[in-house]
């Protein structure tokens, strides 16, 4: 059996819906589909999602909203009538509307509907049943998810055999009060019901032929990624590679699942398998970055010295909730890597507190930094950094801190701003081609 995604973009119009019922059909295996809400049609289209975040906003506040819904009640119109389907749209829309007006929904609730109506008229287009995810994950009070109830849940709902849709992006307290995982939840929700089902493999159906070796805005027509172990895959998706939330693998790579990422406008491209300790594929698994990193460096006399620094200033940061993310270290100073949004309400109470408290010489701050990571295989270890170093050399791009990973298997650098574009193009021209 397999969990079948299909994203927004896949999902825009009624074309897109004919290409996902000939892709499930083409295979009688894939007997669970998850989906996303409508995606854009056009580059000049509203994600129906932010519209629906909007929309909560307006009625909240009092705004008039009429256009709002008119813009995405029309949008799930014009799937009904295209493919001439039987849902009940308007008794949905009208109860929704009711609820909505007298502010008995919650923002969660009002911003699952956009998965949870697309879910509806894929069900009824693909003649298999509705199953809402509110009844399949499950959240723990603390808002944590449960993987143990899900499971549960997931093996009462959708016994075997049974063919159904399942609406991405959202599950429920144990009380049933609707909840919504993170942007980009619906990768999530699939890796949990192939979790849950024990499923032979987890597709994921985008936009792109699977994960690209480079960021396509930066480098033009980057290769694809044959295949990719969980953990490079994890690499690339924390450090901003956008094909699949980070959070994915983990409920299915203890079981061994595979993910294969594929292309719903051409689902005969051979994609990107994800799967195992350690993919066979040669090369370089890839090259991504983060942009609006801050680098707080703390000075003082023999800092490396000094037992408990760094306990002490990992406490600091935890008593003002900032999330560190490296700490490259010398002998007379230490530095802290932290998202830049993450320090704004804090910025000059941190500094403060870090000089003070640590007795140090001086802090200084650097805002603009970008995170590259390079994420090579076991047979390129030896003489990647060497290769790192001199691509970024011969562009002149300063290099301002640089963690490797304990395996020797990836590499972080952090560089200005001003030089991600370059730098990216340099390492794919000169590691890839």
């Amino acid at each position: 059996m397999i969990v079948t995604k299909f994203g927004g973009s896949s999902l825009s119009c009624g074309t897109q819906f004919k290409k996902v019922k000939n892709i499930i059909e083409a295979c009688p295996d894939r007997e669970v589909v998850v989906v996303s809400a409508l995606g854009r049609r056009e580059s000049v289209d509203n994600k129906l999602t932010d519209l629906l975040y909007l929309l909560h906003a307006y009625v909240r506040h009092g705004v008039n909203h009429d256009q709002i819904w008119e813009t995405i009640t029309q949008r799930f119109y014009a799937i009904k009538q295209e493919l001439e389907l039987d849902v009940d749209l308007k008794g949905e829309l009208d109860f929704l509307k009711s609820e909505m007006l007298a502010q008995k929904v919650s923002e969660d609730y009002l911003v699952s509907r956009g998965e949870y109506l697309t879910a509806k008229l894929m069900a009824d287009y693909l003649g298999y049943d509705f199953v809402d995810a509110r009844r399949l994950i499950i959240f723990h009070p603390n808002g944590s998810l449960n993987l143990d109830a899900s499971k549960k849940a997931i093996e009462k709902h959708l016994p075997k055999g049974k063919k159904a849709v399942v609406p991405g992006f959202y599950g429920a307290y144990p009380n049933g009060e609707i909840k919504l995982l993170n942007r980009g939840g619906s990768d999530i929700t699939g890796a949990v019901l192939a979790f849950g089902l024990n499923a032979v493999k987890y597709e994921n159906w985008t936009d792109v032929p699977g994960v690209l070796l480079a960021d396509p805005r930066v480098v033009k027509d980057p290769v694809t990624v044959p295949e990719l172990s969980y953990e490079e895959l994890g690499q690339l998706s924390y450090m901003g590679a956008s094909v699949l939330h980070e959070e994915t693998i983990y409920p299915i790579r203890n079981l061994n699942i595979p993910i294969h990422i594929k292309n719903t406008n051409d689902p005969e491209a051979a994609g990107t398998v994800i799967g195992g300790t350690q993919s066979h594929s040669t090369g370089i698994a890839g090259i991504a970055g983060k942009k609006n990193y801050t680098l707080l460096t703390i000075h003082k006399s023999y800092l490396a010295a000094e037992v408990g620094l760094l306990r002490k200033t990992l406490e600091i940061f935890e008593r003002f909730q900032v999330h560190v993310e490296h700490c490259p270290t010398g002998i007379d100073h230490l530095g802290m890597i932290v998202a830049t949004d993450a320090i704004q309400h804090c910025r000059f109470e941190l500094l403060e507190a870090l000089k003070n408290e640590l007795s140090a010489d001086k802090v200084r701050i650097k805002d603009g930094i970008v995170l590259l990571t390079v994420v090579g295989r076991k047979n390129t270890e030896a003489g990647l950094m060497t290769k790192v170093f001199s691509s970024l050399e011969k562009r002149k791009i300063p290099i301002n801190l640089i963690t490797q990973g304990p395996k020797g298997l990836h590499m972080i650098l952090g560089i200005d701003d001003n030089d991600y574009h370059t730098a990216i193009q340099s390492l794919y021209e000169d590691l890839v081609i």
